[in-house]
């Protein structure tokens, strides 16, 4: 199973499915299970960390004309570029990110503690030299957007987790910066989100994380050896 494919898909997988929005995931096959969202707000699409693929721009359309594109981790540049230069619109990129704008081939515009004026709260969940990410949450309708902290993809997760912190953060989730939501859906960059009561699986999740460590690596270890 491939880790990540660089082709334009034909098609893709759709996940999340709500009201509000849908995602989707280009590469199923793919052991990252890269996804992506697009949500409705005010009769407008908003898409976020997209991976491409062919019939996107459709599925887009269900919900309204795009009205931004939005890199909420700086390795998460993905089909940023491709897509915003496709519908005519910016790539919104935090303002405390560092050297990703110089990286995008497509005109970027900076967010502070809102997207725009979408009413959508943004929040740091880590700032350094290494990892730069955002969370996005709609007090209006309680979801939340994690892209790497938290994920459903096999790798992120222990035993029985529906959400699992980063394999990289088990051993110091960043607990404080996640701590003043409690969303009824949370959506990931890897893997399929939690669409209903999702406060208790983001709370375990980073609760337990550090506990669960050595499980976690213990299962990532077994899947790397031989049958």
């Amino acid at each position: 199973m491939s880790s990540h494919v660089d082709e334009r898909p034909s098609g893709f997988e759709e996940i999340d499915r709500f009201d509000g929005g849908v995602g989707w995931i280009a590469y199923p096959e793919e052991t990252m299970k890269r996804a992506s969202h697009a949500l409705e707000i005010d009769g407008e699409v908003w898409v976020f960390d997209p991976v491409d693929a062919a019939g996107i721009d459709e599925l887009f359309a269900e919900f309204g004309d795009v009205a931004g594109v939005v890199v909420m981790l700086d390795r998460h540049k993905r089909d940023a570029a491709a897509i915003a230069n496709r519908h005519d619109v910016p790539v919104y990129v935090p303002r405390f990110f560092e050297g990703v704008s110089e990286e995008l081939d497509a005109p970027v515009a900076r967010f502070d503690d809102e997207l725009a004026d979408t009413g959508l709260q943004a929040f740091p969940v880590v700032d350094n030299r290494f990892w730069q990410e955002v969370a996005l949450y709609n007090p209006a309708d309680g979801t939340l957007i994690v892209p790497e902290t938290v994920g459903a993809a096999d790798y992120f997760l222990a035993g029985d987790e529906e959400l699992g912190v980063h394999p990289m953060l088990r051993l110091n989730p960043p607990r404080e910066a996640l701590r003043n939501v409690a969303p009824e859906r949370v959506l990931v960059a890897h893997g399929p989100g939690v669409m209903a009561a999702a406060a208790r699986p983001l709370e375990d999740a980073l609760a337990g994380s550090r506990k669960r460590t050595p499980r976690l690596y213990g299962e990532m270890v077994r899947a790397l050896l031989p049958v």
